[in-house]
């Protein structure tokens, strides 16, 4: 993992081989197919036989030898043809995944797996999960790797998002969760300077015993039976981890014992510290996303998520009727995620929901009737979907309803018919982030083994002469467009305690370049802190196109063609003319010198800018 020999070309020895290998890819006038570019490989290996060149040796060297002996100057769009996943930062950001530790799940949901080597719900052998643990789960190190990952294959590492996956964060303590981000946070900073403090983190982990690479591989559970419960099973894995965490956390806390790295420990003001320092780093933190549960939702939760500095929240919806939430063990009602949405709301988090066809207790039917709702109704509408049809798995209590038949998962035409039908109800303020959860098919026991089901639906739409509206499927991506090329749109809408109006700039083909989510509150709404009274809210600014390096350039990139100024000086306008004195934005850390240049001035939680007429 530390030493991969990939990674550790000198290639100023293999100048020879890798220039003529390099203008072939750099002079190409389109960007190369993965077959192409695999059988370019084969005509320049490596010397002695030791192989090919990989794609971070390829980066290197570009980096090493631009301006040098015919290789063009150093240009983010030639490095663009040495990527090979160029799709994952061509949203204007990087996305850093990382996982939270097992720990116990206020949950009991039947569809749920329960693998006692992963937090609740997910599975080992998705690749995210296997990252997390072959690093012991340990934040610095999960965020360090995938930083080094991206930086090896080409792509920008100074605009990241967060996303923090496992199980319900709200559930873990709120030292972990402290500890948890602000070391993420360290790691982007050591990054940043060029840093590593991995083998420091590593050898603290080996003396706790929590890096030994070995799996709990004869530690199961079995659905049918279900003798002990994923809780039950996680508590007396981890009990010694878990009873000596606490009593590590209490000597720390009481200043009687020295703090190593990987004790779960830190505090407000430790992590405070931290996000000031993101503010100007090389690697800054745009965007901040947990997931958790709509009965886990509280004033005092969503202020405490915001004092983390998270700006969007994953919460599981699964359904919008009340009677397969019973059946499926869910464990709260419709009337919680109503609430929930709504506190979200009031606080300018994102809202990306989950929502699950296919539970037991639904039919093809009732889940489009269901997705109707969750956009018909005001008090749903979330800005961001997931949609993940149910799928057996072995460890999952459902195994029990399958096997007596009660269950049984779609056909394909009838999954493929809910799906259509959900992406025609789709507005054009919503982006599907996923469809189909990226579950391996080995996992699965019986159910839909695609994975490619979101250009399934994509094809059937076409061949009914339509096509799908969401942010993701009209993203411009790495079109290149001019300010004559777009115009400006509004959607509006309304939501339980206010009206949403999104900005968005788009061809006349309505691709996307970019976006603003503005919250006009209703006037008898009482605001969830003080500092947001008389506010309208700015919950997201986004520009599309390939994640460039702050403060660079690039002609024909929407990220620079002013599109956020734009955006935010037509929300002033607009909150201006519906008698708004203050227009707030829920920043990101490493976001607040941008607004702070757009006239707006740091508030306790939020940037407020003062937009009166007086």
């Amino acid at each position: 993992m530390l030493n991969n020999p990939k990674y550790q070309l000198d290639v100023e020895e293999h100048r020879d081989n890798l220039i003529p290998l390099l203008k072939t890819i750099l002079e190409n006038p389109k960007r190369m197919t993965s077959r192409e570019h695999q059988q370019l490989m084969r005509q320049y290996p490596k010397p002695n036989g030791e192989g090919f060149y990989s794609l971070s040796n390829l980066v290197d060297a570009y980096r090493t030898f631009a301006g040098q002996d015919g290789i063009p100057a150093y240009d983010e769009e030639l490095l663009h043809k040495l990527r090979r996943k160029p799709v994952r930062t061509m949203s204007g950001v990087t996305p850093v995944t990382v996982l939270t530790k097992p720990f116990p799940c206020p949950g009991k949901c039947i569809f749920c797996p329960n693998d006692v080597r992963m937090p609740k719900s997910y599975l080992a052998d998705e690749p995210g999960a296997q990252r997390a643990e072959k690093n012991a789960f340990d934040p610095y190190l999960q965020t360090y790797i995938r930083l080094l990952t991206y930086k090896n294959l080409g792509h920008s590492t100074d605009k990241i998002e967060i996303i923090i996956l496992g199980g319900t964060w709200s559930f873990y303590p709120e030292t972990y969760q402290i500890w948890f981000i602000k070391r993420i946070f360290d790691a982007l900073h050591d990054f940043g300077k060029g840093i590593d403090r991995r083998e420091e983190v590593i050898d603290a982990l080996k003396q706790k015993s929590m890096f030994t690479g070995e799996q709990i591989s004869n530690v199961t559970i079995q659905g049918v039976t279900l003798d002990e419960s994923y809780n039950q099973v996680v508590q007396n894995i981890y009990a010694d981890e878990m009873f000596r965490s606490r009593g590590l956390v209490d000597q720390i806390a009481e200043g009687t014992r020295e703090r190593s790295v990987v004790d779960e420990y830190a505090t407000w003001e430790e992590l405070e510290a931290a996000h000031i320092e993101n503010e100007t780093a090389a690697c800054r933190s745009v965007g901040l996303v947990v997931e958790t549960r709509p009965d886990h939702i509280s004033e005092e939760e969503v202020i405490r998520v915001r004092r983390l500095g998270s700006t969007k929240v994953q919460i599981g919806f699964q359904s919008l009727n009340d009677k397969v939430l019973t059946m499926n063990k869910r464990g709260h009602n419709v009337a919680a995620t109503r609430h929930a949405v709504k506190l979200l709301r009031k606080a300018g988090f994102k809202i990306h929901a989950h929502w699950m066809p296919n539970l037991y207790g639904s039919s093809p039917a009732e889940d489009i009737e269901d997705y109707d709702k969750m956009f018909g109704d005001p008090d749903f509408r979330p800005d961001e979907l997931k949609i993940y049809p149910c799928s057996l798995i072995e460890s999952a209590e459902l195994m029990q309803q399958y096997q007596s038949g009660e269950w049984q998962p779609y056909e394909h035409d009838e999954l493929l018919g809910v799906l259509v039908s959900n992406f025609k109800a789709t507005p054009e303020y919503c982006r599907l982030t996923r469809v189909i959860r990226d579950i391996p098919g080995t996992d699965i026991v019986d159910g839909n083994k695609v994975t490619n089901f979101r250009q399934l639906v994509d094809n059937e739409l076409k061949r009914q002469g339509e096509r799908s509206l969401d942010i993701r499927a009209r993203e411009i991506r790495k079109k290149k467009v001019t300010g004559d090329d777009l115009h400006l749109d509004t959607v509006a809408y309304t939501s339980s305690m206010s009206d949403e109006i999104f900005l968005q700039y788009i061809t006349d083909n309505r691709d996307i370049a970019g976006f603003l989510r503005l919250s006009l509150p209703n006037a008898d709404e009482k605001p969830l802190i003080d500092e947001l009274a008389g506010c309208a809210m700015i919950r997201e600014v986004h520009v599309y196109g390939l994640a460039v390096s702050i403060g660079e350039s690039s002609e024909g990139r929407a990220q620079h063609l002013g599109l956020g100024t734009k955006l935010i000086e037509k929300a002033v306008e607009i909150a201006q003319s519906r008698g708004y004195k203050k227009l707030a934005v829920i920043s990101a850390i490493g976001t607040r010198e941008y607004y702070r240049k757009r006239g707006f001035t740091d508030g306790h939680l939020y940037q407020i800018r003062d937009i009166g007429n007086d």
